[in-house]
C-alpha cells in the first residue's frame, strides 16, 4: 500500500528495541523513487549480527528488509536477521546489528531515487558447506531472491549485489584448504541461478580478534577472503582486520561500531565495483 510508504516519509517512524512496523506492500513504490536495488545478505552469525541493538530506531522510508520468517517486507530495522514471526519479535533470538543497514545507509545518502531492498539469508554456526552450489542455505537464498525481484514493480528492480561475511565455522576442523574453490564456486554458481553474470559479490574478513585455540585458522580463511577479487572478477572484500578491539567480548562477534565501519567499506567496494566499465 502505496500510503504505508508516504506515511513513512511524513513523519518519524521511531520503533523500539526488537519493534516491528506494519509490513509494506512494494508492488507501488513511494514518490520519486525510480530504482530499487536487492541485495542478499549471506553468511553466518557475523552477518546476522550480534552488535548491541539501539534502544529507539527510525526506519529510512527508502530501505526495507524481507522478514525471514513470512518473506513479506517491512521497514528496515536492527536485528534484519530476526528468527521469529514479525508479530511474535520477542524471545529466542541472539540476532543484532550487522552491516546490512549500515551499507544500505550509504547508498540511498549518495541517491535520492534508489531504493534498498535487503534479503537477509545468513545462518549462524554455518559452514561453507552448507552454502555450496545446491547446499542448504545457498538453495533457500537463490529462491528468496527470486521473490523479492518479483515483489516489486516490473522493470524498476534489479539483483544489485551479494554481502558475504562467514567463514569462522571453517577455520576450525582444518577446513581452509577447501574453502576458495568451494567459495569461488557458490559465485560463479550465484550469478548463473540468478541469471546476472557480472553480480557484485562483496566478501569481508572475519575477525583478527578471534582466538586461535578455538579457530586456529582464522589467517588462512582471510587470505582466501582477501585473494577472491584475484580469484573471480567484479568481486571485491572488505579488509576488517584492522578492528582489533571491535567484538561484543567473546573475541569472535564484531560489535555494532564495528559492524556500522564494515557496512560502510561494503558500500565503497560495492561502489568502486559498479563504477568500472
Amino acid at each position: 500500500m502505496r500510503s504505508l510508504f508516504c506515511i513513512a516519509l511524513l513523519v518519524n517512524l521511531v520503533l523500539p528495541v526488537h519493534g516491528e512496523a506494519d509490513p509494506v506492500d512494494v508492488s507501488s513504490l513511494p514518490q520519486g523513487v525510480k530504482r530499487v536495488e536487492i541485495f542478499l545478505l549471506m553468511g553466518q552469525s557475523n552477518m546476522k549480527g550480534r552488535g548491541k541493538i539501539p534502544a529507539k530506531q527510525t526506519p529510512h522510508p527508502r530501505i526495507v528488509h524481507m522478514n525471514m520468517e513470512n518473506d513479506q517486507w517491512y521497514p528496515a530495522i536492527h536485528p534484519l536477521h530476526r528468527a521469529n514471526a514479525p508479530d511474535k519479535p520477542k524471545g529466542k533470538d541472539n540476532s543484532g546489528v550487522g552491516p546490512g543497514l549500515a551499507f544500505a545507509r550509504e547508498l540511498i545518502r549518495r541517491d535520492e531515487k534508489l531504493l534498498v531492498a535487503l534479503v537477509p539469508t545468513a545462518k549462524g554456526g554455518s559452514g561453507m558447506n552448507l552454502w555450496k552450489p545446491n547446499g542448504k542455505l545457498y538453495k533457500p537464498a537463490v529462491a528468496k531472491a527470486r521473490k523479492a525481484l518479483g515483489d516489486f514493480p516490473k522493470g524498476t528492480a534489479r539483483i544489485a549485489g551479494a554481502l558475504w561475511l562467514q567463514g569462522e565455522s571453517d577455520s576450525r576442523r582444518n577446513l581452509h584448504p577447501s574453502y576458495a574453490k568451494v567459495l569461488d564456486a557458490m559465485v560463479v554458481q550465484l550469478r548463473v541461478d540468478l541469471d546476472a553474470p557480472k553480480l557484485p559479490f562483496i566478501a569481508c574478513t572475519i575477525g583478527a580478534f578471534i582466538k586461535p585455540e578455538k579457530f586456529p585458522d582464522v589467517a588462512q580463511i582471510n587470505t582466501h577472503l582477501l585473494g577472491l577479487p584475484d580469484r573471480v572478477p567484479h568481486t571485491a572484500c572488505v579488509d576488517a582486520r584492522d578492528l582489533i578491539d571491535g567484538h561484543i567480548g567473546d573475541f569472535v562477534h564484531y560489535n555494532t561500531a564495528a559492524q556500522e565501519t564494515i557496512g560502510k567499506r561494503y558500500a565503497a567496494e560495492y561502489l568502486r565495483l559498479v563504477s568500472r566499465p
